[in-house]
């Protein structure tokens, strides 16, 4: 049968290529795979200093149990166009970043000697190839930036399986097995295919040969495990060529029972209504760009999935890592998946390329169940009907099993998709949140919001506290308007976390503030919207740091608390103010509208001060109407508060006290609030704001382990300075120094600054098995030791 084996240690790189290098390994050095062609400073640089030609070789001998296979490369993605030879032959290109490509050096080897397999790498903005030809407003980094494979393989292989499942249930399924073969096969083959669950086979077919390539089965399957948001099960198909009673080659590809549907009432999941509500990602990381191994990827999705509650994401703007798709997979994530490309529409070359990534993309990935549509319109680009049609029915043709989508800002374009797909980003903060789906569609069809937001209000985790609290605002009244309105499928905000791109676009410094979260996946206020509509994990977040000083006038007015739970609990210095629910006025379509804490003096001023009860309730309505729109008062409370002062001989002065101590809680011993979220009657979670905020440092690794198996391995590492009762300080900023000893090495700078109160950075292993550890000094606190284990995997 076929073997694999990575190819990802022990390559030479070098930053530019002549012919020469070919054949001489002057000025190369060595590198593992993924690798970024430059490492990049975190902001402030010029993107064209990714942007050259450069060359990748590599050594490697022919196994001698397979001289009679042939061997072939699988490159998983190389940006943007790559140039491949063997032993100096040249063998093929590829245009495009985005999608594998093979490459069969078996012509051109020597079987007996060493062998030099060597890829030319052009990372410039080439206008031949998607996205490029205008602008960008992201950054496409360079280098061989996914895993490389050796597959030995006979001279007739299976060369793809496709499964689909037009109709499921859990008592009758039904489900079409294509399998493609390299070359016709004669009556000496047979076909043997086999459906796992786990360990366990539930199916098996034999299908005789007939000299052909392509293969159907068509059956009914019963007592099926479905694929679901909750409970995504996941089989395995399994087909194997048998000649002569042996297994001559073997294919696997995982799937999962389950059938999807956008319809003109919203999105169906296994013929369940399911509103869609996510993020856009993009599959950068700070100083490397795309070169991030496996488990970075799929901390990606359990960063979507597990701490911002969702759904759903969009893969903006092209295919990402098969790891990244395996993990929604895995854990039950939807995904709108779609081809390379920004705005621009470029010549016939350009587009013939654009349908060669729809081709790869959809033959790559089309048994995903996480993938819900193909997305096979350029992003935002003009109509374009000859290209559009030709897009459509070559997806159509692919695979008839999913819808496809075309990603527009502007209304009423010619639609060859089945969904109308459409960048909304009608909303400023207070007007609409989203523009009718007929208005836009200019007729009744499926209908799905791709982004909202983002670029509308550009916001850093460091700016001040208003404004982070006004971003997830704006979030949150989409999600309500997307709920409220059914003919909206749902909505897939912009974007999950900042990111570096072009000049044209950003802050200033090169990196659009647009996400929910920074650039090292650490959250803002607005990612709390997103986590509180879930039910798979308790959540509560106060959108307030209780300090006056961070707001207009000092005036903190109303407190909004984003949670699941069904009600919350305020204490004051351990004193109960009162018992809040979730708003019926303010987004009220969302699952869980946010709380508003609209009173933080409750009963102190009938228990510490001489006001009758109905006093103290007409002074405290005055106090809080101040605190939240200002010391200028109607005539009915001006004349209520006079007589009220008249009636206990209290001066101006008196009154404004009153402010100091129950609004402004200025010149008392430091104020605590306490904040109880409660569910089904049981306490969920506490959180507690103070006035006299320590800082203390907390350092979080994502994992204390890293395993190598195909190449390094990667975890993050979060820095922190939190109050003492961990709660995010945004305005700290000090100097970090890392350190490491042992297997291991830090990914960027080991000198930086805190951004916002926190910053991550990564670390790889360096292949050697062993305990590393690292030195964390944050300026103004005690040295902290992280120790990681490292380890080899021998599979």
């Amino acid at each position: 049968m076929r073997k694999r084996q990575p190819m990802n240690n022990d390559w030479l790189y070098k930053p530019d290529f002549t012919e020469k290098d070919l054949l001489s390994n002057d000025g190369f050095e060595a590198v593992r795979l993924p690798h970024t062609n430059i490492e990049l400073p975190y902001n402030g640089f010029d993107e064209k200093i990714y942007q050259f030609v450069s060359c990748y070789k590599k050594s490697f001998l022919v196994n001698p149990d397979f001289m009679q296979k042939d061997v072939v490369f699988v490159f998983e993605g190389v940006m943007n166009y790559a140039k491949v030879y063997v032993n100096g032959h040249y063998i093929t290109e590829h245009f495009g970043g985005y999608t594998p490509f093979e490459v069969n050096a078996t012509p051109y080897l020597n079987l007996a000697e060493e062998n030099i397999i060597a890829v030319i790498v052009d990372s410039t903005e080439r206008t031949d190839t998607p996205p490029f030809g205008f602008v960008v407003d992201y950054l496409t980094y360079g280098g061989i930036y996914r895993e490389v494979y050796m597959e030995y393989r006979s001279p007739v292989i299976i060369e793809n399986l496709k499964i689909a499942t037009p109709e499921v249930s859990t008592q009758r399924s039904r489900y079409e097995i294509e399998i493609f073969t390299s070359a016709p096969l004669d009556p000496s083959y047979l076909i043997k295919a086999e459906i796992l669950l786990g360990e366990d086979l539930v199916y098996t077919h034999t299908l005789p040969c007939n000299e052909t390539t392509h293969f159907k089965v068509n059956d009914e399957f019963h007592n099926t495990k479905l694929w679901s948001l909750d409970e995504p099960n996941m089989y395995q198909l399994r087909v194997q060529l048998i000649q002569q009673d042996e297994i001559s080659d073997e294919f696997t590809t995982m799937f999962g029972f389950r059938t999807v549907e956008f319809r003109n009432d919203g999105f169906y999941l296994n013929g369940e209504l399911v509103k869609l509500r996510g993020l856009n990602r993009h599959q950068s990381f700070p100083y490397v760009g795309y070169a991030m191994p496996k488990n970075a990827q799929i901390k990606d999705a359990e960063i979507l999935k597990y701490e911002l509650g969702l759904n759903c994401v969009r893969c903006s703007h092209y295919p990402q890592s098969k790891f990244f798709l395996d993990h929604c997979d895995a854990i039950g994530l939807l995904v709108f998946e779609e081809l390379p490309g920004w705005q621009h529409i470029g010549d016939e070359v350009w587009q013939e390329n654009a349908l060669k990534s729809i081709e790869e993309m959809i033959r790559r990935d089309w048994n995903h169940p996480s993938i819900i549509i193909w997305g096979v319109r350029i992003n935002e680009s003009k109509d374009s009907d000859a290209f559009y049609s030709k897009a459509n029915v070559l997806a159509h043709r692919l695979d008839g099993s999913r819808q496809t989508g075309g990603v527009r800002n502007f209304a009423g374009s010619k639609v060859f998709e089945d969904v109308y797909t459409y960048n909304d980003f009608v909303h400023r903060g207070n007007n609409i949140a989203l523009e009718p789906p007929q208005k836009i569609a200019k007729r009744k069809m499926p209908y799905l919001v791709t982004e909202h937001n983002g670029h509308m209000f550009p916001v850093k985790k460091f700016d001040v506290e208003q404004k982070r609290i006004d971003q997830a605002m704006r979030h949150a009244k989409v999600l309500d308007t997307m709920y409220e309105i059914p003919e909206i499928s749902g909505a897939i905000g912009w974007c999950m976390f900042d990111y570096n791109t072009h000049k044209d676009f950003g802050s200033g410094d090169k990196i659009c503030y647009h996400g929910v979260m920074d650039m090292f996946r650490i959250p803002k206020y607005a990612a709390a919207v997103y986590a509180s509509q879930s039910e798979i994990k308790p959540f509560m977040e106060v959108l307030s740091s209780m300090q006056i000083g961070d707001f207009e006038a000092s005036e903190l007015g109303h407190v909004l608390v984003f949670t699941n739970a069904d009600f919350v609990k305020v204490y004051k210095n351990n004193h109960l103010l009162g018992t809040f629910y979730p708003s019926t006025d303010l987004l009220k379509h969302l699952p869980h509208p946010p709380v508003i804490i609209d009173d933080l003096i409750g009963d102190l001023l009938e228990r510490g001060e001489v006001f009758s009860r109905e006093d103290a309730k007409i002074v405290k309505r005055i106090l809080l109407g101040v605190a939240s729109h200002g010391p200028k008062l109607s005539l009915k409370d001006r004349l209520s508060m006079g007589k009220i002062l008249f009636k206990y001989k209290m001066s101006f002065q008196d009154a404004a006290d009153l402010y100091t101590r129950y609004i402004g809680n200025w010149g008392q011993a430091s104020t605590e609030f306490k904040f109880e979220g409660y569910k089904n009657g049981e306490h969920l979670t506490t959180i507690i704001k103070s006035a006299d905020a320590t800082p203390t440092l907390k350092v979080s690794p994502d994992s204390y382990h890293l395993v190598e198996e195909d190449t390094y391995d990667v975890t993050r590492i979060v820095i922190a300075i939190n109050d003492q009762f961990g709660n995010p300080l945004p305005y700290q900023m000090p100097a970090v120094t890392i350190k490491t000893s042992g297997p291991v090495e830090i990914i960027g700078p080991k000198t930086f600054a805190l951004i916002g109160g926190s910053r991550a950075f990564w670390i790889k292993s360096t292949g050697e098995a062993g305990n590393a550890q690292i030195t964390i000094d944050v300026e103004g606190f005690e040295t902290e030791d992280v120790h990681i284990k490292m380890e080899i995997s021998l599979s």
